[in-house]
């Protein structure tokens, strides 16, 4: 079947310390250097993310891509709504589209299962893998370009793609489940998950240091202030910075997390909220706000 590749190649990588997923590395290569290779036999393919050669050390191999979602670190469904506009736009026009995450190193083993499925039933759509215990991968999926498109162009005029799900995006299309290979649909989220799938990193060991940094400074801050029964979750606060600083402005992300903090304080003080219930629902509203703010400025312009 005749089709086209976009790798999703971006994202924070909050739980591996920011280390990007593309550049780790399984049996001798790079996470992206095995996407590529799954993806083997596009006519035309497009890695969605930072400049490759700033994070793997390498170009991309010729005649591969590039793209990047607008705003960065917009979501899966974004990265792939900039990736049709990549291949449209440099004259790829294959009926097919696979949509590959960069993080799961045997996806490979898993694609052509979604080929001979489309190939036993022309009406469908698009196909999706699904893991040996039944959990769906949209991002190793192949899928019909044009209702592909229809949808991101459906998405983009209402609520927009920016941190949306991709489920969501892919809801109206009719879609085949297929199952995959076991190992196909793992990924890399945490070091956990790498050390899981055998994957190296020569910076792990720097990056948990940070980590551990991180998570001692935050115990002597709470004992200094005589919270030390107070939990704090410091990826979900680094992450709400983040989604502070690029959807407003950078200095943003430490005045977000302070008037969060200070929100979360005074719901504990008067009883309204326990104190990881009043964490929890302040980082959630400052997200939600953070998004909002960037959606009002984007219908501005």
């Amino acid at each position: 079947m005749e089709f086209n590749a976009v790798i999703l190649a971006g994202g924070r990588a909050t739980r591996l310390g920011g280390v990007p997923k593309p550049s780790l590395t399984y049996d001798g290569e790079t996470l992206l250097s095995r996407a590529l290779q799954a993806a083997r036999g596009a006519s035309a393919v497009v890695v969605v993310g930072p400049d490759a050669s700033g994070w793997v050390g390498e170009p991309l191999p010729d005649g591969v891509l590039q793209a990047r979602e607008e705003p960065a670190f917009a979501g899966p469904a974004a990265a792939i709504a900039a990736g049709l506009v990549a291949l449209k736009g440099s004259g790829g026009g294959a009926p097919w589209t696979l949509i590959l995450a960069c993080d799961m190193p045997h996806a490979s083993s898993g694609v052509s299962h979604l080929w001979e499925a489309l190939a036993a039933h022309p009406e469908a759509e698009g196909a999706m893998a699904v893991s040996v215990d039944g959990r769906k991968q949209p991002l190793l999926g192949a899928y019909n370009t044009e209702a592909l498109g229809r949808e991101v162009d459906v998405a983009s005029q209402g609520s927009g793609l920016t941190d949306s799900s991709v489920f969501r995006l892919l809801a109206r299309l009719n879609l085949l489940d297929v199952g995959v290979p076991a190992g196909s649909t793992d990924d890399v989220d945490t070091w956990e998950d790498a050390a899981a799938l055998g994957i190296d990193y020569k910076l792990e060991a720097d990056v948990k240091s940070q980590e551990e940094t991180l998570e001692e400074w935050c115990r002597t801050l709470l004992q200094a202030f005589e919270l030390e029964g107070v939990e704090v979750d410091v990826n979900e606060v680094l992450a709400v910075a983040g989604a502070a600083a690029h959807s407003v402005v950078r200095p943003a992300a430490p005045l977000t997390t302070f008037i969060a903090g200070y929100a979360a304080g005074m719901a504990r003080g008067i009883g309204q909220a326990s104190d990881d219930a009043s964490m929890n629902a302040a980082l959630e509203l400052a997200r939600k706000v953070a998004k909002e703010y960037s959606e009002s400025e984007a219908d501005a312009e």
